[in-house]
């Protein structure tokens, strides 16, 4: 019983490692974490589409909250 925990385990990681190595090929700009968390989102059924507006409409705000901060400093 162990063993197959250990394999589904490894099958995991070694799935998550070849997603991370596309994302970067794809200069996705997402860290492990951050794909981990899409990927979980996409397997309850989110639109992946709609999850990557939503990211880039997130790092638009974020990028226009850098740069208001940058122009008052």
């Amino acid at each position: 019983m162990a063993s197959a925990a250990n394999a589904n385990m490894n099958a995991v990681r070694e799935t998550m490692d070849v997603l991370l190595e596309i994302s970067r090929l794809l200069n996705t700009g997402l860290d492990m974490e951050s794909l981990s968390i899409c990927v979980r989102l996409c397997e309850q059924g989110i639109n992946p589409e709609a999850l990557s507006s939503v990211i880039k409409e997130l790092r638009k705000a974020s990028d226009s909250l850098k740069t208001s901060e940058n122009c008052t400093n």
